[in-house]
Parts: C-alpha cells; structure tokens; sequence
C-alpha cells in the first residue's frame, strides 16, 4: 500500500521559512508528477506546486518567487522550500504522487501537515 508521509510544518513568524518533505513508500514502480496542495480553513484543496518526473515545475501565482518545489527521485521525495512567508500562507498543506504500482495507476495523499504564518 503507497504512503505518503509529511514533515516540516509548523509554527512561523511572517517573513520566515519552513522546508517541507514528502516521501513515498510502498510497492512503488514509478512517480509521475508530485505536488503539495493546501487548505486553508473553510476553504477547498488549491494547488500550491507541483513537478514533474523530469524537473519541470508549475507554481500557483501567489506563490511564485517565494516557494520552490523539488524532488529526489532516487528517494521518492518532494521537497517545497518555503520563503518568505505570509499570514496568508497558513493552511495545512497536502502532497499528492501519481504513482505507477505493478498492479495500475493511481493517484495518493498524505495526511497533511498544518503550517501556521503568526507573530
């Protein structure tokens, strides 16, 4: 069974930063894209960053600049450094892998780990 286990959130003063990591683990063929995704509360899932197998990376606007997502493909590993960041950045942040098994394809989601932006 795929797991996606994340790290690294936390308590942050505006202008601060956190590094976030994902690791996939579990019968694992192939990763396609990865990604993190947050929520704020009472609001729906929006994408933050997401990276293909091959590098290439896609931002949301709000985020350009500031945040910069990457992965370890020996390690099955996202990783989404984050700078500078905002009161409004606050929300508990998703990874999501698209992930080959032997048995198919399907698309998985870590428990999420909450990251709070405050003085």
């Amino acid at each position: 069974q795929v797991q996606l286990v994340e790290s690294g959130g936390g308590l942050v003063q505006p202008g601060g930063s956190l590094r976030l990591s994902c690791a996939a683990s579990g019968g694992i063929f192939r990763i396609y894209a990865m990604g993190w995704y947050r929520q704020a509360p009472g609001k729906q899932r929006d994408l933050v960053a997401t990276i293909t197998s091959s590098g290439n990376t896609n931002y949301t606007g709000s985020v350009k600049g500031r945040f910069t997502i990457s992965r370890d493909n020996a390690k099955n590993t996202v990783y989404l450094q984050m700078n500078s960041l905002k009161p409004e950045d606050t929300a508990v942040y998703y990874c999501n892998a698209d992930v080959r098994l032997l048995s198919g394809r399907s698309d998985y989601w870590g428990q999420g780990t909450q990251v709070t932006v405050s003085s």
